[in-house]
């Protein structure tokens, strides 16, 4: 009974996405005639069909060389979310050591304002960065996402969670060698955090790859703004290449994903077990 109730979760959960995924191999006119809403009456249904008539590449042809912008918002994401995976890693790795490492005065203290940060609501936060941003007039550019994203909080607590789960005895062997702190980050930390230096990555990428509310308020400027933006407003009367341009743009995170889900489960696992 357990199995299929979670068979059926899963189906429930899968059903937009293999919708989508099969309306995006449908020609214009089929998709109209499935999942246009348009004309349709009271007491009539929509004539919904996931198996495609006539398998067609109509909608890719369409998306990628006869609508540049597409493409363009495209690289606008990866021009986001690229920095600030790579800057939050760096950052995170060298706080979480510090946090877990050395020893200073006030620094449980100062890990608590971190998770108080880290659970902010982002609409809360968003007011304050945009008064930064203005300050530093850097509005209606990338770097006033990017600058708050490599500062997430986040990557800290997650990463300091795998370094707490790593002996002291392996730290104090090499500082008795004579090990200064560059060398135990690099060469004993660092190689040993590898699947939590992953999972920081691929939450990371997922969560700014997917990005809305402050690509609105900071990015005025539409031929700037990422795709995850331009998604939700292409129109009714585009809905094939709304289906094309929504598998295209959740491929790279699936495949992300599919090749990186061991690091993801162990980075969950290490965080509800070390506190």
């Amino acid at each position: 009974m357990g199995y299929v109730l979670f068979l059926l979760i899963v189906i429930l959960y899968m059903t937009p996405l293999i919708v989508t995924f099969a309306g995006s191999f449908m020609s214009s006119r089929e998709v109209e005639k499935h999942y246009s809403v348009g004309g349709i009456q009271d007491d009539e249904f929509i004539d919904m069909n996931v198996i495609p008539e006539k398998v067609t590449l109509s909608q890719y042809a369409e998306l990628l060389f006869e609508s540049p912008v597409y493409l363009n918002m495209f690289w606008n994401s990866v021009k986001i979310t690229v920095p600030i995976v790579i800057g939050q890693i760096a950052v995170s790795t060298l706080a979480a050591y510090a946090f877990t490492v050395l020893k200073f005065k006030g620094k449980e203290r100062l890990f608590f304002l971190y998770i108080m940060v880290m659970l902010l609501p982002l609409q809360v936060t968003l007011m304050p960065n945009y008064m930064v941003a203005d300050w530093l007039d850097i509005t209606d550019t990338y770097l006033a996402i990017i600058l708050p994203g490599i500062f997430n909080p986040f990557g800290v607590f997650l990463l300091r969670q795998f370094m707490k789960s790593i002996p002291d005895a392996y730290i104090e062997a090499a500082q008795i060698d004579g090990a200064g702190h560059g060398r135990i980050f690099c060469f004993i930390i660092v190689p040993m955090i590898k699947p939590g230096i992953a999972a920081t990555a691929m939450l990371t990428l997922l969560d700014y790859w997917n990005l809305v509310d402050q690509a609105v308020i900071f990015i005025q400027d539409t031929q700037k703004q990422p795709l995850s933006l331009f998604l939700a407003q292409i129109n009714s009367g585009e809905t094939g290449l709304a289906f094309a341009g929504s598998c295209f743009y959740a491929a790279p995170m699936l495949l992300i994903l599919l090749y990186g889900q061991e690091h993801l489960k162990q980075g969950i696992a290490i965080t509800g077990i070390k506190g």
